[in-house]
């Protein structure tokens, strides 16, 4: 199989192996230290690493640079470009500048809405004009003509090509659930390599879903990694049920959680099972784990899940 940007979640997924990214989210500052304590605490779990783009709509340190940041500590960062911030021309000058600097891994999302980030003691920015220039099934469109064809959005050649691996985003969850596997499709036809998914938890009603992806070939065409978000409470298994679109929370997960001693504990239990479940299911090629603010809990959950060592490829 002829690789398109040899990444090592690329040579991870061509050679079979379950794959496994996991999240490093950048801080509210210019601090980079804070992403270099993250990188050596998770350096080695993993085989990629997602550094997010102003995740929940609230100021971070760009994506861009925290990708350096985590790629110079040693470990393959999978860059996130939102929609929500950029027209095409400063979309397309960051994914060249971001190829010069040796990032390879993209993932093409939309991005949460700009109200997403006030709330509790944040203000965050919910008067911010959202770009929303190209939407993410035509950014993964831009993103493999610049790879394949050389040719910027407007049909300008490139000098040269970017190498990338691309990646998508996947809501198998959210209303309408009917809609779900075809618009997977058209991101899978628009360019996708791979595909991380929003967090799962309904193990059944994901799988309901996969098996459609499955029937129709596309777990084929593009590696299907099932979004896990550890869970440290009922409130927080309560709230991102009732707030996040996409993520459904049986009622007797949550009830669990609730009546643990140790909820944490019992999250990171949750979890392993929750990996153990997606694992098992036809299509799916790996896995994307998110800790939120608390990576120190993957260097339990990792061993558990018996995802370690990692392949060598």
């Amino acid at each position: 199989m002829s690789l398109k940007a040899s990444t090592n979640l690329e040579k991870v997924l061509a050679a079979g192996q379950f794959a496994l990214t996991a999240e490093i989210g950048p801080p509210r500052g210019p601090d980079a230290e804070v992403v270099a304590k993250k990188a050596a605490l998770l350096k080695g779990l993993a085989d990629a690493y997602n550094i997010t783009d102003n995740q929940t709509a609230v100021v971070r340190m760009s994506s861009i640079a925290a990708a350096k940041l985590v790629l110079d500590a040693g470990l393959e960062p999978v860059m996130q470009m939102t929609c929500r911030d950029r027209n095409r021309i400063a979309m397309q000058s960051d994914l060249l500048g971001a190829s010069a600097l040796g990032l390879r891994n993209v993932l093409a999302i939309s991005g949460d809405h700009q109200r997403a980030g006030a709330g509790g003691k944040l203000k965050g920015h919910p008067g911010a004009k959202g770009v929303y220039d190209v939407d993410s099934m035509q950014l993964l469109a831009i993103l493999k003509g610049m790879r394949d064809e050389g040719l910027q959005a407007s049909g300008d050649e490139l000098t040269s090509r970017p190498a990338f691996f691309i990646g998508a985003a996947w809501t198998p969850l959210g209303p309408p659930k009917e809609f779900r596997v075809t618009r997977l499709a058209k991101k899978i036809a628009a360019g996708a390599d791979f595909i991380q998914t929003q967090a799962v938890y309904d193990v059944k009603a994901f799988a309901q879903q996969l098996a459609q992806a499955h029937d129709q070939g596309l777990t084929e065409k593009a590696a299907i990694l099932p979004g896990i978000i550890v869970p440290r409470s009922a409130g927080m298994l309560t709230y991102m049920h009732n707030n996040v679109p996409g993520v459904v929370v049986p009622a007797e997960l949550t009830a669990r959680l609730k009546g643990a001693s140790d909820p944490k504990a019992e999250g990171i239990k949750v979890t392993v099972e929750l990996i153990q479940a997606v694992r098992e299911l036809p299509g799916v090629k790996g896995v994307h784990l998110q800790a939120i603010e608390a990576e120190e809990l993957l260097r339990e959950i990792i061993p558990a899940a018996g995802l370690t060592p990692r392949p060598q490829v």
